[in-house]
């Protein structure tokens, strides 16, 4: 075998070995994004199924969330139906949060349920726009400081955003702040508060918009990643087999020059 046999062989198995180690890698990716879709659908189920669930009273609500954690984690996405009275001198305003692509404050207050201890739900209510021109300037709330029924569901709180340490929020120093953790919440305010949050719903009121994202666990981007991933697995089988294989036949292998 001369030398430049050699080295067309030697490139034939090396291109050979990236070819398989690629195919390899993207089907493995492939099938990984179908394993996550596939534990995305089953919880789009769970999801669904407590949805379906008749709503969960004050007495309810109580009896099962005041068990421990885990049974509020398992209430999460139930609809609730309860009565109380806003404690609105507690309210908070969660900045920079969008709704329909327009920046301003989600409205939390903690309700205080009727008929029984005095355990207290916090509420997010709504959503209103924030004000340009002065950003301490806060929105009227139409809030009845009377007995209310609110219909809502279960929902984990509000994500966190990034903040300064030194922010005055993460301090409770204003009405305003970046996030709210609902344990430190319920030690600052001195309230017992359930280890739970309800997202309220229904129709704008109160000076609230509640256009809130509907409640999907993202099962299509999966099967679309996976898509991508057996597409490029496919392409680099196709481009070898065309390219070393294929044409290998078609072209000449190079000869020694005597």
């Amino acid at each position: 075998m001369t030398p430049a046999q050699r080295a067309w062989g030697m490139r034939f198995w090396l291109i050979t070995l990236a070819a398989v180690a690629s195919i390899l890698v993207t089907a493995s990716l492939g099938r990984w994004q179908l394993s996550r879709a596939a534990q995305k659908q089953a919880l789009q189920s769970l999801l669904d199924q407590r949805a379906a669930l008749p709503p969960l009273d004050n007495r309810q609500l109580r009896g099962q969330a005041l068990a421990d954690a885990a049974s509020a984690q398992d209430l999460t996405h139930r609809a609730v139906r309860l009565q109380g009275r806003w404690l609105t001198q507690y309210t908070v305003y969660l900045d920079n949060r969008q709704m329909q692509g327009r920046p301003g404050f989600f409205v939390l207050t903690p309700l205080r349920l009727e008929e029984g201890d005095d355990a207290v739900v916090l509420v997010q209510r709504g959503w209103v726009p924030r004000n340009f021109q002065d950003r301490k300037l806060l929105p009227p709330l139409e809030t009845d400081p009377g007995v209310v029924q609110i219909a809502g569901r279960i929902a984990p709180p509000p994500s966190r955003l990034y903040e300064f340490d030194s922010a005055d929020g993460s301090l409770g120093s204003s009405r305003i702040r970046q996030n709210l953790d609902l344990e430190a919440f319920g030690t600052e305010t001195g309230l017992a508060l359930m280890n739970l949050s309800v997202l309220q719903t229904g129709p704008d009121s109160e000076g609230l918009q509640r256009d809130w994202p509907v409640i999907g666990a993202g099962v299509d981007k999966h099967y679309g990643y996976a898509f991508q991933w057996f597409g490029l697995s496919s392409l680099i089988a196709l481009l070898y087999v065309w390219f070393q294989l294929v044409r290998r036949f078609l072209r000449p292998r190079p000869r020694s020059l005597d």
